[in-house]
């Protein structure tokens, strides 16, 4: 591992913005109004005294000028034209009353019309679901697309073909997506730079199971830098970015992932990471738990030669700590999920900023005065419930732990529980970790247009199987938005089929990811070069010393600089003037 250090280094170079900025209005004169007609009053008139003449710039004349002469045609043919649009009208209209026999009242058979992928639109369907299909036009797939990736063979301009993903063609476009995300993970990069040369994972193999974004490949290919052999699955089925995606397998990464895959696929890509016929890894990056499962399910004897296991998810947490209560925790585990770094900054801060996007994108709901009940006061809730606020929405909380309900309370918020308040609101966000935490019983006493999410880690906080019988139907409206339509013709939008939300339908920001990224890269590495004995089948929390560290990487990114301790201060504290500042059992 790389011996830390005290000072930093130079500050974190500026972006260069562009120097271009939209020209400001002039104002060179003021046109007077009529109070009673409403109509400008020209200039030079006898009723008053001459205006001075407005000054245009000679840009906006330009645009003017522009306009006028496309949209101004001589008067002879504009009444041909505009007699010509009449006859069109009238002839359409005739056409619809006595051919196409459209019921333009019945708006409930017309808004359950579905669009078809190939094959000329009807009048009627333009007419209802223009607005619809001109958002999801954008993410319209064309037949190659279709094509399941098992099913293509395909390779890297290398040769590699160790790999599945969506189209290898995409790896450009990904590659540019990476260099931006690098842009905002100032960590990694100094990491690289300061351990690339001493290559403190030279020989590891890590396969590893995470969301696959821009971020997430910006540590994989740190990973990389540093020594290890990497094969990658996605923990999400929706989550992966197939131009990342391409773009790792073109860096020749063992990639199997690609957006939108079914449950059996989702076990396939993980099964052929692992690989165990032709690879033998010595470390798990885990979130979720689902490759660690899969492999105590399926390959225990792989463990023999495990070194230890990175999980960050409430979820895995989960998942290890039961393994280990039973006794069949073979190996090492590190748990990044509870470190101070992943809790206050991936979970509270990342939470704070993407739970808005993802609701914006998928619904482009207004936000004030809806009534929201946020699941679970963690530190996700907590950063679902401070953006939620600052844009007005009246926010409840339901709460199993008295210390969390309690911080609810001094935070100002109405804690209940959700049988109490589901009538009457209008956002539902689960973010507990826990199972069946909105059940079909809730579901069915929701009002029309309730909107349900989860910003959990997994889709079990929902109860789909519930929503998937005979009386309900389905309907996909826009990508991860789907109606669920009750006899009566009640309809709750759920999102992202009930999985992570921010993830699934938005963005989430790098540099909180940064934060976790870097925590999972040097937990990775402690595991890896930790001498025999030092860690047991046991589960351990990263040490405090280390969190400091990666905190400390990412401050130069903010021209922040820390105040040093003297020698009586430090003295005075019981502590080293170059810490760790806070004993393990500090919460922050």
């Amino acid at each position: 591992m790389a011996k830390e250090r005290n000072q930093i280094g130079s500050s974190w170079e500026n972006l260069t913005f562009p120097d271009g900025y939209p020209e400001q209005y002039v104002d060179g004169g003021k046109a007077e109004i009529n109070k009673v007609t409403g109509e400008n009053v020209q200039a030079g008139a006898e009723e008053g005294p001459k205006e001075k003449p407005v000054k245009w710039s000679p840009k906006l004349l330009q645009m003017l000028k522009a306009a006028e002469t496309r949209w101004t045609p001589q008067d002879q043919d504009r009444d041909k034209a505009e007699a010509s649009e009449t006859e069109t009208r009238e002839a359409i209209t005739e056409a619809l009353k006595t051919n196409m026999q459209i019921q333009l009242n019945d708006e409930k058979q017309e808004f359950n019309k579905r669009p078809t992928k190939a094959g000329p639109r009807s009048l009627s369907h333009s007419i209802s679901q223009s607005s619809t299909e001109s958002f999801t036009s954008v993410g319209s797939e064309s037949s190659e697309d279709d094509l399941s990736p098992q099913d293509k063979l395909q390779s890297t301009s290398k040769g590699l073909s160790d790999f599945c993903v969506k189209n290898i063609k995409q790896a450009a476009f990904g590659r540019k997506e990476i260099e931006i995300a690098q842009q905002e993970m100032p960590a990694l990069m100094i990491l690289r730079k300061r351990a690339g040369g001493e290559k403190p994972l030279a020989g590891a193999k890590v396969v590893g199971c995470t969301h696959i974004t821009a971020q997430t490949a910006v540590l994989i290919e740190t990973l990389a830098a540093l020594g290890a052999q990497c094969r990658w699955a996605a923990c999400n089925i929706f989550s992966t970015q197939n131009a990342v995606a391409a773009a790792l397998a073109e860096a020749e990464i063992s990639v199997f992932a690609w957006k939108g895959e079914s449950e059996e696929d989702f076990w396939w890509c993980i099964d052929r990471c692992i690989d165990p016929d032709n690879w033998q890894p010595d470390l798990i990056l885990d979130d979720g738990g689902d490759l660690t499962h899969l492999m105590c399910k399926k390959y225990p004897h792989l463990f023999k030669n495990i070194r230890g296991i990175v999980e960050e998810s409430v979820t895995g947490i989960y998942r290890l700590y039961q393994l280990s209560k039973t006794g069949k925790l073979c190996v090492p585990a590190m748990n990044v999920n509870d470190s101070v770094t992943k809790q206050k900054f991936d979970n509270l801060y990342c939470c704070k900023e993407s739970i808005l996007d993802g609701l914006k994108r998928t619904t482009d709901v207004m936000f004030g005065g809806k009534q929201v009940v946020v699941c679970g006061y963690g530190e996700v809730g907590k950063g679902c419930c401070t953006a939620l606020k600052g844009l007005g929405a009246v926010v409840y909380i339901t709460e199993v732990d008295p210390i969390c309900a309690l911080q609810a309370c001094m935070d100002g918020l109405r804690v209940t529980t959700l049988s109490k308040v589901v009538r009457q609101v209008d956002i539902i966000i689960s973010c507990t970790g826990n199972k069946n935490v909105i059940t079909r019983e809730h579901f069915n006493r929701m009002k029309n247009g309730c909107i349900v999410c989860n910003m959990g880690h997994s889709n079990t906080e929902i109860d789909l199987s519930s929503l998937r019988t005979a009386e309900l139907k389905w309907q996909r409206v826009r990508p991860h938005v789907d109606h669920v339509i009750w006899p009566e013709g009640k309809r709750v939008v759920l999102l992202a089929e009930g999985r992570l939300l921010n993830l699934c339908c938005s963005t989430v920001p790098s540099v909180v990811l940064s934060v976790s990224a870097t925590t999972q890269a040097l937990a990775l590495i402690e595991l890896y070069n930790a001498p025999q004995g030092r860690y047991q089948k046991d589960i351990y929390l990263l040490p405090k010393k280390m969190d400091e560290y990666v905190a400390s990487l990412h401050l130069p990114m903010f021209e922040a600089h820390l105040t040093e301790l003297t020698d009586d201060q430090a003295s005075y504290l019981g502590i080293s003037k170059h810490g760790p500042f806070k004993p393990n059992y500090y919460r922050y």
